[in-house]
C-alpha cells in the first residue's frame, strides 16, 4: 500500500482509515505507516482503545505477528482531545471501533487543523453489522483501505468476524464488545459466517425470499391490456 498522505503538503489535513476483518493485518499496517512517518521526521502521537489489553498490553499497539509500538490508552474521543499536542503532525489510533461517537468529531477537527490521521479498526461486529463510530469515520475519510484475512473454513477471502463460545458460533444476542484473540474469534467469509439468532427456529426472511410462492401473480402484457 502506498502512503498517499506523503504526496501533499504538511498543512493539509487528512484522514485515512485501515479497516476490515480481524487477523487481516490492520494494526501491522498502522505500525508500518507510523514508522514511515517517524523516518520522515514527523511529530507523531499514538493512541489505542484502553479496552484492548491483548498481546503486549494496554500501552502498546501490537499486531498478531508480534510487531509493537508504544501508545496512549484512551476510552473516549474527549480523552484523545485532551491529550492531543498542538504540534503533533500525525495521529495514529488503533481499535477505534471501541471508542465512542465523539471520536469522529475530534478526528475531523484535528484533520481540519492540518494533521494526518491514521485510524485502524474493525468495521463490522461479530454479527456482521456496523461497529461503533466506524461508519461515520469511513464517510469522513479521504482514503479507506479494507483488508481481508483468509476464511478458516473454506480458504476464501474473509470479510466477517466469527465469534466463538466454547467452540460454537456466538448467538446474536451476545454482547457486542468482547476483546479476544484466536481462541474467541475466527476470520470467515460471508458464506461461512454464522450468527444463530434468538428466533433461530422460526422462518427467516431469507427462507421466505427463497421459497416458491403459493399464489404467484406474474404480470403479462396480455393481462395488462385486459385491465
Amino acid at each position: 500500500m502506498r502512503d498517499i498522505a506523503l504526496y501533499h503538503g504538511d498543512d493539509h489535513g487528512w484522514i485515512e482509515v485501515i479497516t476490515g476483518v480481524m487477523f487481516s493485518g490492520k494494526s501491522e499496517e498502522l505500525i508500518r505507516r507510523v514508522r514511515r512517518a517517524l523516518i520522515a521526521r514527523k511529530r507523531v502521537q499514538l493512541f489505542k482503545s484502553a479496552l484492548d489489553d491483548r498481546y503486549a498490553g494496554a500501552r502498546r499497539i501490537s499486531s498478531h505477528d508480534g510487531a509493537a509500538v508504544e501508545a496512549i490508552p484512551i476510552r473516549s474521543g474527549l480523552e484523545l482531545a485532551e491529550l492531543a499536542h498542538p504540534t503533533t503532525q500525525v495521529f495514529g489510533i488503533d481499535e477505534v471501533q471501541f471508542l465512542d461517537e465523539s471520536v469522529v468529531e475530534i478526528l475531523t477537527l484535528l484533520a481540519d487543523r492540518g494533521a494526518r490521521i491514521i485510524a485502524a479498526g474493525t468495521d463490522m461486529d461479530f454479527r456482521g453489522e456496523p461497529f461503533g463510530p466506524m461508519p461515520q469515520l469511513l464517510t469522513r475519510a479521504e482514503t479507506v483501505d479494507k483488508l481481508h484475512a483468509i476464511c478458516v473454513v473454506c480458504g476464501s477471502p474473509a470479510t466477517r468476524n466469527q465469534r466463538l463460545v466454547n467452540g460454537q458460533p456466538a448467538p446474536f444476542e451476545a454482547p457486542t464488545i468482547q476483546v479476544g484473540g484466536a481462541d474467541s474469534y475466527e476470520a470467515r467469509c460471508r458464506r461461512c459466517h454464522e450468527v444463530p439468532s434468538a428466533t433461530r427456529d422460526q422462518t427467516t426472511l431469507l427462507d421466505t425470499l427463497m421459497a416458491e410462492p403459493a399464489h404467484a401473480r406474474v404480470l403479462t402484457a396480455e393481462a395488462v391490456r385486459k385491465g
